[in-house]
């Protein structure tokens, strides 16, 4: 380390009147005529920063980061904060190359004052104010870094973000910061600021981009496993900080934790907001992963009587996955899931994936996922899917994504009523005092405008000890588009919702078609609903009894399938009809909550008599 020097002595305080004139353009910073401008006049006591475009001279601060990649640039923070809580004293300086200054450095910058949107205006994100095109001037280096503000629990507060200006689009930027009664205004007056944490428990894994996620509040909605869970609209749960590091990982790998590890000692660095998880601790210094050997769950197997219903997202599987892929997937099927009688995949891709040259069939997909199954010591499991039309289903693109139904003939025969295609829609009928299906398989309402461009349902009509049983895998429209929690509005708009409710719609009527035509029939709605049980959708699909959202017979801290920015939610359901008034459930934690994952949902089983 450099040795210490002195550090510079502080120019003059900016007053409050000198911001506010600079924010009417009354002066013009650097000129004569104004005062330096300090950190926190540029930050000020909203979102946005009341000198947005005007230039600022010679501001002071002490270096608390430098990041050399991605985004470029550098943190400065003022080390003689003022007494008012809502302003932050640290800033962020883009330089868009590497910079040439370090932690510790004393320095001047000049320069615009520019509020950056990550991902642009239209994702709905708050902004982060930073200084852009700096000329920098380094008074001394090896000075101490002011003190981080240690983030815990008992600090942040237990109300998420205040409601949006009705009058401003619903938004919060122009809201004063009360840093005391919500939990984004209490982030956003440490942006840019040196932090630290304590020890703390890992809430979402480390992903591919070196990122995970910890709680500073392990009281708040905590799952069986360690996880945070995101029960409803209004439980954000305000303790999540992402975790990333300043090091670039050529030079120190990021750890890789599961949900329920521990992110021990002390980890400390700048408060930045960006695009994937909004307000995110950028470690200087990275505390040490302990390991609490978090394990991947099995179901029980059926017993004789029951039948076991299952489904699984699997991810985009296609013919060039590696082997290691099929193989583990496998043998999630037959160990984890204990080789269900009905299996429904979502995100089976064609036969060449991602290649988009008009193949849309998907037989050596599932020849060789069944394959596998045999080689894991699974069933020899038959399938029946429809091949969508090229480019019309949504997902990667190339991939032409669709559910397919396996099935263990030894246990369970399938119904076949030949026609099925990709624009033929299936029906209703009654056959002698039974409901049936005109095509088995066959899709759902295909031409029904809530399908454009996502996954339409497949009905499949199956037989089990005699008992007709009815099966319908979907795989609704995703989240793309929606605005994450930390979204300047307040409430964050969820554009896609209108969608999977008329998708959610569809699937009721049709499930209604069929309980009209027998009153008990035996139906279960499983697949990626991509909703929460708590959601809109969910209430379309079980609207007047139609229908039962089986994970609702979990306890609380059980009801997920899936992990997100740190929140353990619901996307993967299986819903039963009234007939099926005695059920086992269970969502099967495999994947979700691992930095190691064979898919990014967890599968969720049903087992009944029917």
């Amino acid at each position: 380390m450099p040795p210490r020097t002195a550090r510079p002595h502080p120019l003059p305080r900016t007053a409050t009147v000198v911001a506010i004139a600079l924010a009417a353009g009354l002066l013009t910073a650097g000129s004569a005529d104004a005062a330096p401008v300090s950190v926190h006049d540029i930050q000020g006591t909203t979102r946005l920063s009341p000198l947005e475009g005007q230039q600022v001279s010679e501001v002071e601060g002490i270096v608390t980061g430098v990041r050399t990649y991605g985004s470029r640039g550098f943190w400065i923070q003022d080390p003689s904060p003022d007494t008012d809580p809502a302003t932050s004293e640290g800033v962020f300086v883009y330089t868009g190359s590497v910079p040439t200054v370090q932690a510790g450095d004393a320095v001047r910058v000049s320069g615009t004052v520019t509020e950056y949107v990550p991902g642009g205006a239209s994702s709905g994100n708050q902004s982060l104010t930073q200084i852009s095109k700096p000329t920098v001037t380094v008074v001394s280096s090896g000075n101490a870094l002011p003190a981080a503000q240690v983030i815990s629990g008992w600090q942040v507060p237990h109300r998420y973000a205040p409601e949006g200006d009705p009058a401003d689009g619903n938004s919060i930027n122009k809201l004063p910061l009360h840093p005391r009664s919500y939990a984004l205004d209490y982030y956003e007056s440490l942006e840019g600021m040196n932090v630290a944490i304590g020890t703390s428990r890992v809430v979402g894994a480390t992903d591919p981009y070196s990122e995970l996620w910890v709680t500073v509040k392990p009281w708040e909605n905590p799952t069986n496993r360690g996880g945070a869970r995101y029960g409803s609209y209004s439980s954000q749960n305000t303790g999540r900080i992402q975790i990333q590091q300043l090091a670039p990982i050529s030079q120190s790998p990021f750890p890789k934790a599961d949900v329920g590890d521990r992110l021990t000692g002390r980890t400390e660095g700048p408060l930045d907001f960006n695009q994937f998880g909004g307000y995110t601790l950028t470690a200087r210094t990275l505390g040490t992963v302990e390991d609490r050997d978090l394990e991947r769950e099995r179901t029980r197997r059926q017993d004789r009587d029951e039948l076991a219903v299952a489904t699984y997202n699997v991810e985009n599987l296609d013919p060039k996955d590696p082997q290691t892929k099929f193989d583990a997937l496998a043998k999630a099927v037959v160990e984890n899931l204990a080789s269900p009688d009905i299996l429904a995949l979502e995100e089976i891709q064609d036969d060449n994936g991602a290649t988009n040259d008009g193949t849309v069939s998907a037989g050596r997909t599932l020849a060789k996922f069944t394959e596998a199954i045999k080689a894991a010591g699974g069933p020899a499991y038959e399938w029946r899917s429809i091949d969508p039309e090229d480019k019309k289903d949504g997902g990667e693109p190339g991939g032409n994504i669709r559910q397919v139904f396996l099935y263990n003939p030894d246990r369970v025969s399938f119904t076949d009523r030949p026609g099925g295609d990709a624009t033929t829609a299936t029906a209703v009928v009654r056959e002698k005092g039974r409901a049936a299906l005109t095509l088995s398989p066959g899709r759902i309402d295909p031409a029904n405008p809530a399908w454009a461009d996502s996954r339409k349902p497949l009905a499949g009509e199956f037989t089990f000890r005699g008992r007709t049983v009815f099966v319908i895998a979907n795989h609704f429209g995703s989240k793309g588009g929606d605005e994450s929690l930390v979204s300047h509005h307040q409430p964050p708009v969820r554009s896609s919702e209108a969608k999977r409710l008329q998708q959610a719609q569809a699937v009721n009527g049709f499930v209604k078609d069929l309980l009209k035509a027998q009153r008990n029939a035996v139906v279960l709605v499983v697949g990626d609903i991509n909703d929460f049980e708590f959601s809109g959708t969910t209430k379309a699909l079980t609207a007047d009894g139609a229908l039962e959202a089986a994970i609702t017979s979990l306890p609380r801290a059980e009801r997920y399938s899936y992990v997100f920015q740190g929140n353990s939610q619901v996307l993967d359901q299986i819903l039963t009809s009234p007939s099926i008034d005695d059920y086992a459930y269970d969502s099967v934690h495999i994947n979700a909550e691992f930095a190691e994952q064979n898919s990014d949902h967890d599968p969720q089983v049903l087992r009944f008599e029917p």
